[in-house]
């Protein structure tokens, strides 16, 4: 009987620790998409630490996400979790950064509210997922 409990009690642990961390990461991802829409939307804050703070928000991400683990029986959400932020992270770096840096405000607003909106959204709701 005590060998149930404190297995059941390491489940509970497990399962309310692995909620904690998906919490995390989606506090992170949603500052990283904030400072990016920061960087898109005000002109004057275009600088050199804005970019920073938005190259870091995502690196930041990436990490966490790295050194995460699936949840039993949710591989295939957290790999598709993993491919989604990788998308996400490569179009922000090689298209809309450089769009907004060369002027291209429309284009960057494109990707912005198309594509990259998508994989946000599908990150959220895997997060989710993950987290119950």
């Amino acid at each position: 009987m005590k060998k149930l409990l404190s297995g059941l009690a390491l489940f509970v642990f497990a399962l309310v620790a692995s909620a904690g961390e998906f919490d995390d990461l989606r506090t992170e991802m949603t500052a990283a998409r904030e400072s990016l829409v920061t960087f898109v939307v005000n002109k004057d804050k275009r600088g050199v630490d804005q970019q920073k703070i938005v190259k870091e928000s995502a690196d930041k991400v990436s990490a966490h996400l790295a050194k995460m683990k699936a949840p039993a029986g949710k591989e295939a959400q957290f790999k598709e979790l993993q491919d989604t932020w990788a998308a996400f992270k490569k179009t922000r770096e090689t298209e809309l950064v450089p769009a907004v840096l060369s002027g291209k405000d429309d284009d960057a607003k494109k990707l912005a509210n198309g594509i990259q909106k998508e994989r946000y959204t599908k990150c959220q709701q895997l997060l989710g997922d993950l987290g119950t």
